[in-house]
């Protein structure tokens, strides 16, 4: 008899395990409803900021809930049953030392926990050696979840917790880490990153830092925990700053500069959710017992912010109606003629005020955009490359259709899916990488395709989700720019600041469309990043506030994640990089070059090793040639070398594309997409490289086409059903 038949039977006579698993299920389910509710109607709210759509649109959707709620079901579960046992003996108990491995499995099943990492069979997908399922299930025929959606983020070096499990780093204000306090991420941020001045890069354009939000948003999304409320106290993370998960608030230190004294004393956080099979719920799977988070988005660059990571989202997406492949686009507006986003079927009004905020031409209200990324409106300046994006699958269907009448519509939205994907393959690591990493970094990791090895797992780390790939925060401008046919300002469309640029789609609908955006992106230049110009006021004093509430600090809340998923401190990565480990203020001022700031680092750290990495990594000088210091130059080229390497279906690995589409797809220019799928009539060849004044521009007239010629297929019988028969197939 296990140790957990000492338990009494509840007062209804059922089992002690059943009866946890029920009441731990009752409290989440209201706990998560109520949280919903009050999420959307905080964001319906005519006083509704940017913040209070974000916080809404972030919370787990679709299959990333469906994981949150086993996780959070399992995990509760296993403490109310540690409570009652607690309750009963008088004294300290683990849960899962009161279980049999029979009880445990049976808790993990009832919560949806086993479904989470039960085998894949990957023989009954079709077409899964041809193209990618929509969460890259069965990407890696060895291990179907590798770099999959859904799946927990990997670890490089181990979690460091402060109980060891799940406990964020500076949780208890008291403890010391290498014998000094962990300063409040608000004071570092207030002492290391507020600089007012703006310095420009002279050699890259401000299409830089969003080209890589865009990116990132291929590769990561963490999903914070659906409910905005404590499930043990009640406790209101938006209201309170009490600490009670997954309530994680950040305090604002005495004398603050923007919040003085009598403000409120705190920000608000939440903590990421967890993923299934980690932590005390990780138990009954073998899986080390250590909180883990959520990547929703597949590691895979293919393309996911266009198409979605999961397949209800990628059919969502789809225009059914006609048999042509397309996408869905905006059935109320056109830019011009040209396409638009569709508009989301959340009821939500992102022009509260029109006549004061929004267009004093326009009364109407404008839903959010929905894309394959949920982060589609966060400026506009992303939006329109979602727009772009959303352009070219079309514009390459059609011309798929006209080249091959006889292809169905999932072919045609397949084959169009597939180029788009090593579209973006080809552009980030032919244009972008060797920018952000330098040449040396660049030729040493990435220059050469060492082919594919199924024994890698891309899978993306929690240190390049939370702190590596982060670094292009220091490179954006305070305005999104909005320039005229001669790259000047917009007479009628003025450049916008940042903070108003935020979860605006109105001002695409109502305010020319994405071409002056996208003028601005290739015709300004970025922000260049500095150790004595780091974060632009717009996002570390003023992000997300539009009209009312509590501006957020970008800065602070990268490292309260950072704090948040136990990512350990700045020497521990130069350790694994192969750097050295500055101990002090003369060897740390060596790395930096720079004694004030390492003098200002030591005065609130005490000791380098306990330096929040994100910060760390973005206080050294940068690598010739790059955008970052050596310690991100070396994870952010580890991660694309495993994405590339762990990807069955990359487009350099043999028998994903003939030579002639590897070809085709090789000579695939950015500027070309542009001036495909927009009104713009000349573009700097090279759109990441500054050219002042449209200098040394090319008229689009002179810029080559992308040959479609090598996808002309002769074999019909290849192509499976004809286009009647397919028009209501789905894609998985």
């Amino acid at each position: 008899m296990s140790a957990c038949m000492w338990f009494a039977e509840d007062r209804r006579g059922g089992p002690f395990i059943l009866s946890a698993l029920e009441d731990a299920k009752k409290t989440l389910d209201k706990a998560y409803m109520y949280s919903r509710v009050e999420s959307l109607s905080r964001a319906q709210k005519s006083s509704a900021c940017p913040a209070d759509f974000l916080r809404l649109l972030r919370q787990p959707a679709r299959d990333t809930r469906s994981a949150v709620r086993a996780a959070d079901y399992m995990d509760y579960t296993l403490r109310l049953i540690q409570q009652r046992a607690h309750h009963l003996h008088k004294h300290s108990v683990n849960a899962t030392d009161l279980l049999t491995p029979d009880e445990l499995n049976t808790i993990a099943r009832e919560t949806g926990c086993s479904a989470r990492v039960q085998p894949i069979s990957c023989r009954f997908i079709p077409e899964v050696n041809k193209y990618r399922t929509a969460t890259s299930i069965c990407n890696n025929l060895r291990n179907p979840r590798f770099g999959a959606s859904n799946t927990p983020f990997t670890r490089w070096l181990p979690a460091d917790y402060e109980d060891g499990i799940s406990q964020p780093r500076g949780w208890d204000k008291r403890r010391r880490y290498n014998g000094f306090l962990l300063p409040l991420v608000r004071q570092v941020s207030n002492m290391i990153l507020a600089r007012s001045n703006v310095d420009s890069d002279r050699r890259y354009t401000h299409l830089l830092p969003i080209f890589g939000q865009w990116v990132d948003h291929d590769l990561t999304f963490t999903p914070t925990s659906p409910s905005l409320r404590s499930f043990s106290s009640g406790v209101d993370c938006d209201e309170s700053c009490e600490q009670a998960h997954p309530c994680f608030p950040i305090p604002i230190p005495s004398q603050d500069p923007r919040f003085g004294l009598n403000s409120k004393s705190c920000l608000p956080f939440l903590r990421s959710a967890p993923a299934c099979v980690t932590g005390n719920r990780g138990i009954p799977f073998g899986a080390k017992n250590v909180r883990q988070q959520i990547n929703s988005l597949t590691a895979f660059l293919d393309a996911g912010q266009v198409y979605g990571s999961e397949s209800m989202l990628a059919r969502e997406l789809r225009n059914l109606t006609h048999d042509q492949g397309l996408l869905r686009i905006n059935q109320r507006f056109t830019d011009r003629g040209r396409e638009l986003l569709p508009f989301s079927t959340l009821k939500l009004n992102l022009c509260p005020n029109p006549l004061n905020s929004c267009s004093s031409s326009r009364l109407e209200e404008v839903p959010s955009f929905i894309a394959g990324d949920a982060r589609v409106d966060e400026n506009i300046g992303l939006t329109a490359l979602h727009t772009l994006f959303l352009r070219d699958h079309n514009r390459l269907a059609r011309a798929l259709s006209q080249l091959n009448p006889h292809w169905s519509s999932d072919t045609l939205y397949q084959e169009a899916r597939k180029i788009m994907g090593g579209y973006h393959q080809v552009l980030i690591f032919r244009d972008y990488l060797k920018t952000i990493v330098g040449p040396k970094y660049f030729s040493f990791y990435l220059a050469k395709y060492p082919g594919y090895n199924d024994k890698v797992d891309p899978s993306i780390a929690n240190v390049f989700a939370t702190a590596a790939f982060r670094f292009g925060h220091l490179t954006v401008q305070p305005f999104m720019f909005r320039l005229d046919e001669n790259y000047r300002e917009h007479p009628e469309f003025p450049s916008v600041p940042l903070h108003k640029a935020l979860f605006t789609p109105w001002r695409v609908v109502f305010e020319g469309g994405i071409d002056p955006l996208i003028r601005g992106l290739v015709g300004r230049p970025a922000k260049l990043h500095t150790q004595d110009h780091m974060m632009v006021e717009a996002l570390r004093d003023r992000l997300f506030q539009f009209r009312i509430r509590v501006a957020q600090d970008l800065g602070a809340l990268n490292m309260q994640r950072g704090r948040d998923h136990g990512i350990p401190g700045y020497n521990a990565w130069r350790r694994l990089c192969g750097l050295s480990q500055p101990r002090n203020l003369p060897e740390l001022t060596r790395v930096l070059r720079n004694f004030p700031l390492a003098r200002r680092l030591l005065q609130l750290y005490g000791t380098p090793h306990n330096i929040d990495v994100w910060l760390g990594g973005l206080a050294e000088p940068l690598v010739p040639g790059g955008r970052v210091g050596p310690l991100f130059a070396c994870l952010i080229t580890a991660q694309f070398h495993k994405i590339r390497q762990g990807d069955r279906l990359w487009w350099e690995n043999e028998g994903v594309f003939t030579s002639r589409q590897r070809a085709s797809l090789a000579s695939v220019s950015l500027a070309r997409i542009i001036c495909d799928n927009t009104g713009i009539m000349d573009v700097p060849p090279d759109p990441f490289l500054y050219r002042p004044q449209g200098l040394e521009h090319a008229s689009c007239s002179t810029i080559p086409a992308f040959d479609l010629s090598p996808w002309i297929d002769t074999h019909k019988s290849h192509t499976g059903l004809n286009k009647t028969k397919t028009k209501k197939s789905k894609i998985e």
